[in-house]
């Protein structure tokens, strides 16, 4: 019997190479876009198994389609294990990104024209948080609140000023680049005072949130929306938490209203994933990925760049460049070179345009996953510097691609599929 890898090979090579230079690239170069992770072999194989052939409209025990009996039992483990992970009332798993989470939740409470607030883009915010250019800025009258333009945070008294002056439908919680704790439960008074539902969007911090180091926004919000990405460490997909009061009209608006036919292959995996999001190692990982993006973070603001909002209380950093003299799309562009994977991303008043940028953003929970700790942390923080201020010098370029190889080796990734995908 063929390996699904020599069937692949056999079947199309040119999508073979392509996936196996893709794996190989995973572990050659350090990953510290703030966003991504690595999933364990588990959650690989619940997505890529047969579930992906099986049409399964509706919800469990009220399908549209024959033949729904194995994948009700996966996607009511993936609703349990996401009830009793967050502490919600009920748990929608079917939406297939974030985007498509937060677009359930909005016509779920809010018709087109109402007016929602939500971070500014630029600041932090994301584009489905009321960006003209998304859906959100198309159907929703929008008012963007800011970080304040000394303290880089929040500022709660201007956000509830706005709200009191734009009396909105819905009042968003959550942030892309925002790096210090959200507080779900100031973001709740303001809602009670103009009687708007919150909507947080916690897709970065999930993880935390699960295992206890971050305030979590479900007992304030109405409803709660994530990816199953980022550090929840599960597969590409999203999920919406709701109060009671909110289920009817959640489950409603995701199917029929946003969706057809949901990922059962996902779902099963997104199973897998909450399922060990519960264990005690897990929680280890979590906090390993804070004291990392400390670790960095300090050891940035040593070597001279400055960091948006003082540092982090989370996973992620942005990082100004400004006082290094290179734009984030330069910088971005020159850490690809040596095998350093980030992204460009507006700061706070960025005087760039965003395909630009001034900052770039920077994550620990990819690496965390490999096995990587504050030592390491802070000798990537030395090579990043390295890089920037040495740009364009091929020798220097060459030596860090040298460093980081030896690091990737150190903390091997996906070992067993490399090895198999090198011998065929």
């Amino acid at each position: 019997m063929l390996t699904n890898s020599r069937q692949l090979k056999q079947t199309d090579p040119e999508a073979f190479e392509a996936i196996r230079n893709e794996t190989n690239r995973q572990h050659d170069t350090l990953e510290l876009i703030a966003s991504e992770n690595f999933t364990s072999e588990a959650v690989l194989a619940a997505l890529g198994s047969v579930l992906t052939n099986k049409y399964a409209e509706g919800y469990p025990g009220k399908r549209y389609y024959g033949g729904c009996e194995f994948v009700d039992v996966t996607e009511n483990l993936a609703i349990a294990r996401a009830k009793q992970l967050f502490g919600a009332d009920h748990a929608n798993v079917q939406p297939h990104s974030g985007t498509t989470a937060n677009m359930a939740a909005y016509f779920a409470v809010a018709m087109p024209g109402d007016t929602i607030l939500g971070l500014n883009l630029s600041h932090g915010g994301h584009l489905s948080h009321g960006h003209p250019i998304n859906f959100s800025g198309k159907y929703f009258k929008v008012v963007a609140y800011s970080v304040d333009p000394v303290t880089e945070q929040l500022d709660f008294a201007v956000i509830r000023k706005l709200a009191l002056e734009h009396k909105p439908k819905i009042i968003i919680a959550g942030a892309s680049a925002y790096p210090r704790t959200m507080h779900f439960d100031k973001f709740q008074e303001i809602c009670d005072e103009v009687g708007a539902v919150q909507v947080a969007d916690m897709a970065h911090i999930a993880g935390l949130v699960a295992a206890g180091l971050h305030k979590s926004p479900v007992p304030y919000a109405g409803i709660v929306t994530t990816t199953t990405h980022k550090t929840l460490r599960g597969p590409r997909g999203a999920l919406i938490l709701c109060k009671e009061q909110y289920r009817e009209a959640i489950d409603k608006t995701t199917f029929p209203g946003m969706q057809g036919g949901p990922l059962e292959h996902c779902i099963a995996a997104k199973a897998v994933a909450l399922k060990e999001a519960m264990t005690p190692e897990f929680k280890t990982y979590q906090q390993q990925v804070v004291k990392n993006a400390a670790a960095m973070a300090d050891e940035l603001a040593k070597l001279g760049f400055r960091l948006v909002a003082g540092g982090t209380d989370t996973h992620l950093m942005l990082v100004d460049l400004r006082a290094k003299n290179i734009t984030g799309r330069d910088a971005e562009r020159a850490l690809h070179t040596a095998s350093i994977t980030v992204n460009r991303n507006t700061i706070p008043y960025d005087p760039q345009k965003p395909f630009v940028a001034s900052g770039i953003r920077l994550g620990t929970p990819a690496l965390t996953s490999r096995g990587m700790k504050e030592d390491q942390m802070r000798k990537i923080a030395q090579l990043i510097d390295e890089a920037l201020v040495n740009v364009g010098n091929t020798e220097v370029y060459a030596r860090i691609r040298g460093e980081v190889k030896e690091l990737a080796d150190a903390f091997p990734l996906y070992a067993e599929r490399r090895a198999e995908y090198a011998s065929l």
